[in-house]
């Protein structure tokens, strides 16, 4: 797996201040893509064993949330094989920081229903997200109001409830509409 960069320091891509792996390759091609170099599954570097030590002593810190996984696309599933490492040594080291995944995939139909159905990694990686913002972004439903997602048709959904209850569970602290964000 490459990725495109590490942000040790990110808040716009999820709750609090946040360590972020911007991922490389996507098949999504989302129209008005904000990263639409990462979508090239060679560009960036090699992600290995030494980002993995840098994102673990990024993350050492109390003022740091949690990570986040964005792209490109971290489920595609050679990404996927790339992440499990990271996800298991982050949820071992420091439990009580939240993992956030970015997918243009559908989190029920997609990923669950039929990628961690026939991928043992893809089963295994869920175990380890909380939050996932789902959904291919639409530039017509792009809004500068919306808390971390880049358009309206994107959920920001818990992730082992959703599994748990067999239907999407959002996160509605993130839905303030009117609320706007600069």
């Amino acid at each position: 797996m490459n990725y495109a960069d590490i942000k040790r320091i990110d808040t716009a891509n999820g709750d609090g201040v946040r360590v972020s792996v911007f991922v490389s390759g996507c098949h999504h091609h989302c129209k008005g893509c904000f990263n639409e170099c990462a979508w090239d599954f060679n560009y960036g570097n090699k992600f290995e064993e030494k980002e993995i030590d840098e994102v673990i002593e990024y993350l050492n810190h109390d003022y740091i949330k949690g990570l986040s996984l964005l792209g490109g696309e971290p489920l595609e599933p050679v990404n996927q094989e790339g992440l499990l490492p990271l996800v298991k040594k982050v949820k071992e080291i420091y439990p009580d920081k939240t993992i956030w995944c970015y997918t243009g995939y559908d989190l029920e139909k997609d990923i669950i229903e039929n990628m961690a159905k026939t991928n043992a990694t893809t089963k295994e990686l869920l175990k380890y997200i909380d939050v996932a913002v789902d959904g291919k972004f639409n530039e017509d439903l792009k809004s500068p109001k919306l808390r971390f997602r880049g358009s309206a048709n994107q959920r920001i959904l818990d992730v082992q409830e959703t599994i748990k209850q067999h239907k999407p569970v959002t996160l509605p602290e993130f839905y303030e509409k009117d609320k706007v964000i600069i």
